[in-house]
């Protein structure tokens, strides 16, 4: 697995999805839904870096699955891509919850900048491939972690796992969340390979010197931080 941005694309068009998969599978990952209930299944996880989201879809609207997430606390950056053009459409869109909207039939070199807009805006989508914090740097395009310059040696999805929460640092992530982000909703392991992934990437950490903190919070989640924000 790689450690891109990750896109749910909310479409019933299953033709159309699959285009749209295509046009921006090379900034993210994507997964993919196909009504209403499922999108809002899938968003109300909070594992994507952005939603693309058709607003007339069977079941649920698109408009109700924005609220509903919304509603939640999930913050997850939505782009709208609708046939719905009126200002009307578009005010509703953006009153609900919306960061972006883009109308049907829309040109694919159109799309693809929205998409890496949005990313960017969000920081889920670095100019560079590496992201730091503290001495710890992460080089995405190369699956290379080092701290203070001495790479790290990292097994399985340890990588994947150092990148997601040090792209995220300072902020608490559940275990459910970094499983459905890791291993997929999907995957037949057990919620607890989780704490396994953890218990070896902190002892990596310690080994290699590192003096970032990777703290459990009980009843919560994970947060990493530098040593200046402990």
């Amino acid at each position: 697995m790689s450690t891109t941005a990750k896109v749910l694309v909310v479409e019933d068009e299953k033709e159309l999805s699959a285009d749209i998969v295509e046009l921006i599978s090379p900034i993210c990952e994507t997964e993919t839904a196909f009504d209403g209930e499922q999108g809002e299944f899938l968003a109300s996880q909070d594992v994507f870096d952005a939603i693309i989201l058709d607003l007339m879809l069977p079941g649920e609207s698109g408009l109700d699955l924005l609220l509903h997430i919304r509603n939640k606390g999930i913050k997850t950056p939505v782009l709208i891509l609708t046939a719905k053009d009126t200002i009307a459409d578009k005010l509703r869109g953006f009153n609900d919850g919306a960061d972006d909207y883009v109308t049907k039939p829309f040109h694919r070199e159109e799309l693809l900048a929205r998409m890496k807009a949005l990313l960017k805006r969000t920081g889920h989508l670095n100019s560079s491939d590496v992201i730091t914090l503290g001495q710890l740097a992460i080089n995405t395009s190369k699956h290379l972690a080092t701290f203070n310059g001495d790479p790290l040696t990292l097994k399985g999805r340890e990588f994947d796992l150092l990148a997601y929460l040090v792209a995220n640092p300072g902020t608490i992530i559940t275990k459910e969340q970094i499983f459905n982000r890791l291993w997929g909703f999907d995957s037949e392991t057990s919620l607890s390979v989780v704490e396994v992934y953890m218990s070896n990437l902190r002892k990596e950490l310690k080994n290699a010197g590192s003096d970032l903190s990777l703290r459990t919070i009980r009843n919560a989640g994970y947060i990493v931080e530098a040593p200046d924000e402990q």
